[in-house]
């Protein structure tokens, strides 16, 4: 049974062709979400490619004749996409295209992100502030009420807190943010009809009825293979503004979320800990190795984030950009910040489709000419 029926919100089960095919493309084996940027890139959509020939799959590079005989025999897949939206309808489920307006904004330049997303609840994954809490599972008392009181700190600002739903700091997580009755998002590494553990499910149950959601990459009917929980992180990493890591061991989970979100260009926080303490030793890593800012207090996460305002960019004119100034590529950079104030870096090089080193080395000289300037939370302004 569902967590909370909705269906109203759901899509219908007579959905569109293009949202079946959208669905069973990502059903079909060896197909991941590089491999289908990459098609949907050269075809249009997800019907083009199952419509498609196979002499015009052979002219996309990458697509070789093993992967067009998974594409010219999808049918069993559309099959099990039908079935996919009558369960996404009958659950209140939401499934969320990458080519769809109601993708979350933070994960689309993401490059490996999942090109579907399950999703159920009322959280708005676009919220203004965003923020990540991971760790350990085996939290200690320090690490549950550094937790608490990081929830507790930045609560003022409504941000949403994204976490695993796992043990540990991950559901002290959640459970912080519904005592301070914020939005909080768990992302699973299962099917939305699989709460795991299991022992969380009432704390899910809250989650959803507090204004929260449950978001998965994984269908209906994924168990919690173990090969999941680190595909899961990424998802955590990219839809937040920055990722606190509390608690971590030197391997772990936490930390590779914290490497995700570096990678992602993404803030990185880490509460220091005992030099003796097995549950501090991931975080102190960070530190030391100046992977992540060090973390004091939910001061930090304000100031590094500029929730606070202190460095509020100030409004350009249109008429103060001249095309004649500037490069196109320059321009078309200008022109999204101008329309948007500010902008971290991956969603620059998405909007302007431009690769993200290309869009670093053209900021670095608007930022010498003195037209952007750089902004905590690894964003850009004009100045």
């Amino acid at each position: 049974m569902p967590l909370f029926a909705s269906a109203a919100d759901a899509q219908p089960a007579t959905a569109p062709a293009s949202l079946l095919s959208e669905v069973a493309l990502t059903l079909l084996p060896g197909i991941g979400p590089l491999v289908t940027r990459q098609l949907i890139g050269y075809l249009g959509s997800a019907q083009n490619v199952l419509d498609a020939p196979q002499a015009r799959l052979l002219k996309v590079p990458g697509v070789g004749p093993a992967l067009v005989n998974v594409l010219r025999n999808a049918g069993p897949a559309l099959r099990q996409a039908e079935q996919v939206l009558r369960r996404a309808e009958k659950d209140g489920a939401r499934l969320l295209y990458y080519t769809r307006p109601d993708y979350p904004a933070r994960l689309r330049p993401v490059p490996d992100a999942p090109v579907l997303l399950y999703y159920q609840g009322t959280a708005e994954l676009n919220n203004a502030r965003t923020l990540a809490v991971v760790g350990t599972r085996q939290a200690t008392d320090y690490g549950r009420e550094q937790t608490e009181k990081l929830i507790k700190g930045v609560a003022p600002y409504q941000p949403l807190i994204v976490s695993g739903l796992a043990y540990g700091i991950d559901i002290v997580a959640h459970r912080a943010a519904l005592q301070e009755n914020l939005p909080t998002v768990g992302v699973m590494a299962t099917g939305l009809d699989s709460i795991y553990p299991h022992a969380h499910r009432r704390t899910a149950e809250k989650m959803l009825e507090q204004g929260g959601g449950l978001l998965t990459e994984f269908t209906f009917g994924t168990p919690p293979d173990k090969y999941n929980f680190p595909a899961r992180n990424r998802i955590i990493a990219g839809l937040a503004d920055a990722t606190v890591v509390v608690e971590a061991a030197k391997k772990g989970g936490a930390l590779i979320t914290a490497e995700l979100a570096q990678d992602y260009n993404r803030e990185v926080l880490a509460v220091p800990g005992r030099l003796d303490q097995p549950a501090s030793e991931g975080c102190n890593h960070l530190i030391r190795n100046q992977r992540a800012a060090i973390y004091t207090g939910p001061q930090d996460v304000e100031q590094l984030l500029n929730w606070d305002g202190a460095l509020q960019p100030a409004a350009v004119p249109a008429s103060a950009l001249s095309p004649a100034d500037f490069t196109a590529q320059e321009f078309s950079l200008l022109e999204i910040l101008q329309a948007c104030k500010e902008k971290q870096i991956d969603e620059l090089s998405w909007q302007a489709q431009l690769p993200i080193n290309e869009v670093s080395t053209l900021l670095l000289g608007l930022e010498f000419r003195g037209v952007v300037r750089a902004l905590p939370g690894k964003k850009f302004a004009l100045v």
